[in-house]
């Protein structure tokens, strides 16, 4: 029994920390975050980061522990919840993968803060929408449903792992943001641009996983309605 509750809980680890570091994506945000904070303190950044991670870990926690009770009062199913939050993810990704980088929506926002504004909004737009979107927010609502057992000492496995996912994520945003500046110096500009390509695709490949995983519970439960399964 101790075997299979850590068994769950080191798949919901790697699940969680799978299905949601590609669609926060820190390594993209960190060229916007050096703009917005373009002439700020190495302190002023590092403080910054800390309260950016902070408030994804916050944000994602939530949406992973309680969004779904969120929907069910609304009367929200969750196969719509799979539909509707893959569509965004796939949006979001599809803007990525064919936006310029001058009509990068993003880079537009970085070129109208200056270092002032940007110190005063670690959480919006810095952590929200631009750390942590819409998108993101509804994967981890999809990822908070996933996690769910019939027993509840599996599911509270998984819903461990999947806390200690959100944490490692957090973390890793920290370092990113941190230490944004000699990450991405060695790419250069070019290399920016196609890691953020290569991102944006895997993101759109989850994004349509998610919406046909949505689809399948859908037609599943269509098919069972109408007496054919």
């Amino acid at each position: 029994m101790t075997l299979e509750l850590l068994a769950a809980l080191g798949k919901s680890f790697l699940f969680v920390l799978a299905a949601l570091l590609p669609i926060l994506n820190p390594a993209a945000t960190a060229p916007i975050f050096l703009g917005l904070t373009e002439g700020a303190s190495a302190e002023t950044r590092v403080l910054l980061a800390r309260r950016i991670s902070r408030n994804i870990v916050a944000l994602m926690l939530g949406s992973m522990l309680v969004g779904s009770y969120v929907l069910a009062f609304f009367g929200i199913s969750l196969p719509i919840v799979r539909v509707g939050g893959g569509l965004i993810v796939a949006a979001t990704a599809w803007r990525l993968l064919t936006a310029t980088h001058a009509t990068d929506s993003r880079t537009e926002l970085a070129e109208a803060f200056t270092p002032e504004q940007a110190r005063k909004q670690a959480f919006y737009p810095l952590t929200f929408p631009i750390s942590c979107g819409p998108g993101s927010i509804a994967a981890a609502i999809t990822v908070g449903v996933t996690l769910h057992a019939e027993k509840l000492t599996l599911s509270l496995a998984r819903m461990a792992g999947g806390v200690l996912a959100l944490f490692a994520i957090g973390v890793i945003c920290y370092l990113v943001f941190r230490y944004a500046q000699r990450l991405l110096r060695p790419l250069g500009e070019a290399g920016t641009v196609i890691f953020l390509r290569l991102s944006a695709f895997i993101l759109l490949c989850l994004g349509v996983q998610i919406v046909w995983d949505g689809l399948s519970e859908l037609l599943r439960g269509l098919l069972v309605s109408a007496g054919i399964q």
